[in-house]
């Protein structure tokens, strides 16, 4: 038993022994930067952004690895970190006592080396007495990464170890988890906020047809997942979701490929720099322009995507990008005293073989020794600087520091401490800009929206825009300047179209097809989900976006057919006008004083005023024309037939007299015949008064017929009224008809009846052909119909009647003889 005990005690010492006795495994990896500090703080930048790998053949020890490609923009990271802990460390009131110092390290841009970086800040370059580890990190807090797939890798390593980590510009959704990463603290927003407003932009200019790609981490795959479900919430439709890494250069094809079939010529792009440089790299290769950007912070303000022609592709892009703070001092502070305090390597050393030992690694860096152009627009800078002061302030806290008194140096502090501390600070920096952090370690969500716009000069620039400011009510969170913003290619939402849905096989559910507004219908907004019908008398212009007043259709005088129908109608007036001339100048001949030469004129009378009635019916329908032009129609056609009916009467009757003991013709004298004209008028007058008693004619506007257009039109106000004005005269013409059909044989040289026959024929023939091409034809040709009807019929009469005596009184006036009428002319011997 005694000897069990025994063995458990030193099974546990040697275990024991073991973790606590600690030995470097490998070259200890230094930091680029750094100075010793009563209380430190780590960074980690991708000073260098390129990694050149040593071959891995497992016979012998690789050599260490090499950097080179200066990254600018983290290089300034790094020299603004400084810059604040020595503005610090000069300061009265902020840890007034307390030095602190910094251990910055450069990963490359390679996540091995973000490993291998992080590894070190946690175990310092030495270890306690008898190589023994005493479990507590040198390190108060870690600023960095830049990139959120490096920040997470930071974060989860340095999260057992309650070791707070700062990022300036890691903006990945999934940190703000406060469950895995606990000590994780952001000067930036968190996308949240930034892809929902992405989403309202879209939407606040109308454009719900959109592609999208991402980077294929978890950066842009968290931010495009936000995106996309706000998208949804806001009616807009993806046509294709896509998603590339830097170093996957046949999935970057495909991408580009369903782009350019794509048929959205808005793209969301949740890309980092390095991305979006490959993706404008393939752009220009396959020359795709046209494609309105639209970015995010990590690339819309990038000066690595600043080509020669990257404007043709990339001009007009719109996008979110941190906001550009000055922080006073730094300009300076970059090209002199950074470089005689803390840069590592003096220039006075350069001849000597420990300058060439020690400082191999920091040639790369002295050509941008004296620039510092680039200063003002640096937008991560300033999140850099804040970073540093949250520690400060957090350390000032828990050493209990007062302006008079110092710090209470004798307190220990613990990286866990620390993140407790900076969960309740609340401070102003020298800029303005208020310092705190929300329940998940992020700050508000305060962004300036850019437009890459081209200057006189040709260089680019990233125009402000707009804002979007989270800390702002709802209405005024997010603001516009359309006005200041170039499109790339032409403007956009210029054609107003309505989305009917339709499900298309491989692509989302929410696809729409998007079609113009019906006729008639318009659209306010462009990719409306509904048209707007215009009100009766409108239409819909070309665009379909606003309703104009319809076109109004009458037969005008100015129209071609009307044109035509005018020269016949005064032509034929006029020529009834030269027959009555002739008919007066040879009034005492035979072929004129047969019949009644008296019903004669006035039949010709009757004919000039059917010709010219036609005329009412042409030009702009008016309540009087209205009611002239049908009832002007109606009398004088009665007239007309009237006086033919009389003719007709006096064939009849003139051979009914020659009969033995017939005296027919004293009841049908020449005032019978004027009686009889004048009864079967007043007839037609009477039912016309009746019509315009009880329900005149008047002007309609006639819009169902034509959608487009308004026809102006006569309505007949009592169809009746009109049916008994068409059916009187169609009564008196059949009975006329009849009674000249059966005259017709009667013997004579010039037997009128036969004539009037065949006049009445032709007028019956034109107006009961005239009945169904009236009621079929459309708008202004309904008129033109009843037109041509008038001046047809009128030529049936004048023609058929009076073109037989001319040709004789003109052509034979040998025939124009008493003796030749009444079939007594001698004849010729052979």
């Amino acid at each position: 038993m005694l000897l069990f005990l025994y063995t458990l005690l030193l099974f546990h010492y040697l275990q024991t022994k073991v973790n606590t006795l600690c030995r470097m495994m490998g070259d200890p990896k230094h930091p680029l930067l750094s100075k010793d500090g009563e209380v430190t703080i780590g960074g980690i930048f991708a000073v260098h952004s390129k990694l050149t790998l040593s071959s891995f053949e497992f016979t012998e020890k690789p050599q260490p690895l090499s950097c080179s490609s200066v990254n600018l923009r983290d290089f300034r990271m790094a020299q603004i970190m400084i810059f604040a802990i020595e503005e610090i460390n000069r300061s009265e009131s902020l840890l007034p006592n307390v030095s602190i110092g910094y251990q910055i390290y450069d990963n490359c841009g390679s996540r091995l080396f973000s490993m291998n970086s992080t590894m070190a800040l946690m175990n310092g370059q030495e270890f306690a007495a008898e190589d023994r580890c005493n479990g507590q990190s040198l390190i108060h807090a870690i600023i960095g990464e830049s990139e959120s797939s490096a920040t997470v890798i930071l974060s989860r390593t340095t999260g057992s170890f309650k070791i707070p980590v700062i990022s300036q510009s890691a903006t990945c959704d999934c940190l703000s988890n406060r469950k895995d990463y606990p000590s994780f603290f952001r000067t930036i927003a968190s996308d949240y906020h930034q892809s929902r407003a992405l989403a309202y932009m879209v939407k606040h200019f109308g454009w719900f047809w959109v592609g999208a790609v991402n980077t294929d981490n978890d950066y842009g795959n968290y931010g495009m997942n936000i995106f996309l479900n706000t998208a949804q919430e806001e009616g807009i439709c993806v046509e294709y979701s896509v998603k590339f890494y830097r170093t996957e250069t046949e999935k970057l094809k495909k991408v580009v490929d369903i782009i350019k079939q794509g048929t959205a010529k808005v793209i969301v792009a949740f890309l980092t720099s390095f991305e979006m440089n490959s993706l404008f790299e393939q752009l220009s290769i396959q020359n795709i322009t046209g494609l309105q950007m639209i970015g995010v912070e990590a690339w819309i303000t990038a000066k690595s995507l600043i080509t020669p022609k990257s404007f043709r592709f990339l001009g007009g892009s719109l996008g979110f990008a941190v906001r550009k703070i000055n922080v006073e001092g730094f300009s300076d502070y970059v090209i002199k005293e950074f470089w005689d305090t803390a840069f590592p390597c003096s220039q006075t050393e350069r001849n000597s073989f420990q300058y060439a030992l020690n400082c191999s690694g920091y040639q790369d860096l002295l050509p941008v020794k004296n620039y510092n152009e680039d200063v003002p627009e640096q937008r991560y800078a300033s999140n850099v600087y804040k970073a540093v002061y949250a520690v400060a302030h957090s350390v000032h806290s828990l050493l209990k520091c007062r302006e008079q008194e110092g710090c209470d140096k004798g307190l220990t502090i613990q990286p866990q401490q620390v993140v407790e501390a900076l969960k309740k600070i609340n401070f102003t920096v020298k800029f303005g800009d208020h310092v705190w952090f929300d329940s998940t370690g992020g700050a508000v969500a305060q962004y300036e929206i850019v437009n890459w716009q081209q200057d006189s000069d040709g260089s680019i620039q990233f125009k402000p825009v707009g804002y979007y400011d989270a800390s702002l009510p709802p209405d005024q969170r997010f603001v516009l300047n359309t006005e200041n913003i170039i499109w790339a290619g032409a403007q956009l939402g210029l054609i107003h179209r309505v989305d009917s849905l339709y499900i298309f096989k491989g692509r989302p559910v929410c696809c729409y097809d998007c079609i113009p507004c019906a006729e008639g219908e318009i659209s306010n907004e462009t990719d409306s989900n509904n048209c707007r019908q215009c009100p009766g008398e409108y239409w819909s212009n070309a665009q379909k976006n606003k309703c104009i007043l319809k076109a109004v259709e009458f037969l005008s005088f100015t129209d071609v057919m009307s044109i035509v129908l005018v020269f016949f109608s005064l032509f034929g007036a006029g020529l009834t006008v030269l027959v009555a001339i002739l008919f007066y100048i040879k009034k005492d001949t035979p072929i004129v004083k047969a019949n009644n030469s008296e019903l004669s004129f006035l039949l010709l009378f009757s004919l000039t005023l059917c010709f010219l009635c036609s005329l009412t019916f042409i030009g702009r329908p008016t309540e009087w024309s209205c009611m002239l032009r049908h009832t002007a129609f109606g009398i004088t056609f009665v007239l007309c037939i009237s006086c033919v009916l009389g003719k007709t009467i006096v064939v009849l009757m003139a051979f009914k007299a020659t009969l033995p003991g017939s005296n027919v013709m004293k009841w049908f004298g020449p005032a019978q015949q004027r009686l009889s004209v004048l009864a079967f008028t007043l007839i037609q007058v009477l039912i016309c008064v009746l019509w315009l008693t009880i329900s005149p004619p008047f002007p309609h506007k006639n819009m169902k017929y034509y959608q487009e257009k308004i026809i102006l039109e006569c309505h007949l106000g009592s169809t009746i009224g009109f049916s008994a004005v068409l059916g009187y005269i169609g009564l008196l013409a059949v009975l006329c008809f009849i009674l000249a059909f059966l005259a017709r044989t009667l013997p004579d040289n010039f037997n009128e009846a036969k004539f009037i026959t065949f006049s009445m024929l032709i007028f019956c023939a034109v107006w009961i052909t005239f009945i169904p091409a009236y009621v079929s034809s459309p708008g202004k040709f309904t008129v033109a119909v009843e037109i041509f009807a008038i001046v047809a019929s009128s030529f049936g009469l004048l023609l058929c009647i009076f073109a037989p005596k001319c040709h004789i009184i003109l052509f034979k006036p040998e025939q124009n003889t008493k003796q030749h009428l009444m079939g007594k002319a001698p004849t010729k011997s052979n």
